[in-house]
C-alpha cells in the first residue's frame, strides 16, 4: 500500500514539474510556435495550389479472342473481370517508362514542371516530379485507381484519362506483337504443309494415270479373277492378270504410302488452318484490356496544400521539439550544478 502511495506522489510530483516548467517557460515556446505558425502559413501560401483527378478502371482477362471464337467449348468467359494478376500485369504498363514518356512529350511536362532537358540528370528529375504528381494502385477491391496532381484542375483529368488509353494502347501493341509472331509461325506451317500436300497429291494423280487407283481394292480383284482364269482353263487371260498384277505390284508401296501420308496430312492441315484463323483474329482483333469504371473529371476544388493541416502540425511540432529541448536543457544545468557531471 505504501509502495502505491509512494509511485502515485512521485508521478504526480514529476506531472506537477512539468506544469512547472511548462509555465516558466511559457514565454519562449509561445514565441517559437506563433514564429513556426507565422513562417508555415507563409510557406503554404507560396506552395502551388495543385488538383487531384481519378480514374478507376479493372483489368479484362487476358485470353486469346480467336480460341474463344473457333474453339467447340468455351475455356473461359470473355465477359468476366481480371484477376488480381491480371490486374498487377496492367498496373506495370501503367507504371512503364512508355506510358510515362507519352504522356511527358503530349503535355510538355518538361515546361510544366520546369526542368531543362540539357541539366545533368534530367531524365531523373522529370521521372521524379511524375511520380510525386501520378500515382497509379491497387484497390481493395481489385481495381486499379489512377490519380494526377496537377496546377490545371483539366489537365489533371486529361493527363488521367490518357494515361488508361495510352494504358491500353502499349498493353495493345505488346498483345498484337506477341499474336504476330504466333501467327507467322501458323502461317509458315500451314504453307510447308500445303505444299507437302501438293507434291503427294501430284504424285498419286500421276499413279492414278497409270491406272494405280485403288491398290488394295484392285490387287484383291485381280487375285480372285486370276484364280478363276487358272480354274477355268484360261492360260492366256490368266497371264494377262498377272502382268496387270506385277504392274501394280511395283507401285503399290508408293501408293499405299501416300495414300497414308496424305491422310495425315489432311489431318494435319485442318489443325494448322483453323491455328491460323485462330492466330489471325488475335492479330487483327484490338480488344481492350481494361474496363473504365469511372472516368476523371474536372476537380471543383484543390486537394494540395491543406493549408490549416500544414500550419497546425508545424505549430505543433515546434511546440513539441522546443519543451523538450529546454527540458533537456534544464536537466543538464541541474545535474551540473549538483556536480553529477
Amino acid at each position: 500500500m505504501t509502495d502505491k502511495t509512494t509511485t502515485g506522489n512521485v508521478i504526480s510530483l514529476e506531472s506537477t514539474n512539468l506544469f512547472i516548467l511548462l509555465y516558466r517557460w511559457r514565454k519562449p515556446i509561445l514565441y517559437v510556435s506563433v514564429a513556426a505558425a507565422v513562417i508555415s502559413a507563409v510557406v503554404s501560401l507560396l506552395l502551388k495550389e495543385r488538383y487531384k483527378s481519378m480514374v478507376v478502371l479493372y483489368a479484362e482477362q487476358q485470353h486469346s479472342f480467336g480460341a474463344q471464337l473457333l474453339e467447340d467449348v468455351q475455356k473461359e468467359d470473355l465477359l468476366t473481370f481480371g484477376e488480381e494478376e491480371d490486374a498487377e500485369r496492367l498496373l506495370q504498363v501503367i507504371n512503364s517508362d512508355q506510358v510515362r514518356n507519352k504522356i511527358i512529350e503530349k503535355y510538355q511536362l518538361w515546361e510544366v514542371y520546369d526542368i531543362m532537358r540539357d541539366q545533368r540528370g534530367a531524365n531523373t528529375l522529370i521521372a521524379k516530379e511524375y511520380q510525386d504528381n501520378v500515382s497509379a494502385q491497387l484497390t481493395k477491391f481489385g481495381s486499379v485507381e489512377v490519380a494526377v496532381l496537377d496546377e490545371k484542375p483539366e489537365r489533371a483529368r486529361d493527363m488521367a484519362n490518357d494515361i488508361a488509353l495510352f494504358a491500353d494502347s502499349v498493353a495493345n501493341r505488346m498483345r498484337s506483337e506477341r499474336a504476330m509472331t504466333a501467327f507467322k509461325y501458323a502461317e509458315a506451317s500451314l504453307q510447308t504443309t500445303l505444299t507437302e500436300v501438293q507434291v503427294m497429291e501430284d504424285s498419286m494423280k500421276v499413279l492414278q494415270e497409270m491406272g494405280v487407283y485403288s491398290y488394295i481394292d484392285q490387287i484383291a480383284a485381280l487375285t480372285e479373277m486370276y484364280g478363276t482364269a487358272i480354274a477355268e482353263g484360261h492360260p492366256d487371260r490368266a497371264q494377262q492378270l498377272k502382268t496387270q498384277m506385277d504392274f501394280l505390284s511395283k507401285y503399290g508401296t508408293t501408293y499405299v504410302n501416300l495414300e497414308t501420308n496424305l491422310k495425315e496430312a489432311y489431318e494435319k492441315l485442318n489443325v494448322l488452318r483453323k491455328r491460323y484463323d485462330l492466330m489471325k483474329i488475335d492479330v487483327s482483333s484490338n480488344i481492350s484490356v481494361m474496363r473504365v469504371v469511372d472516368y476523371a473529371s474536372v476537380a471543383d476544388k484543390k486537394s494540395f496544400p491543406i493549408r490549416w493541416l500544414i500550419v497546425a502540425m508545424s505549430t505543433m511540432s515546434a511546440f513539441v521539439f522546443t519543451f523538450i529541448m529546454l527540458l533537456i536543457i534544464d536537466n543538464f544545468k541541474r545535474l551540473r550544478s549538483e556536480g553529477r557531471i
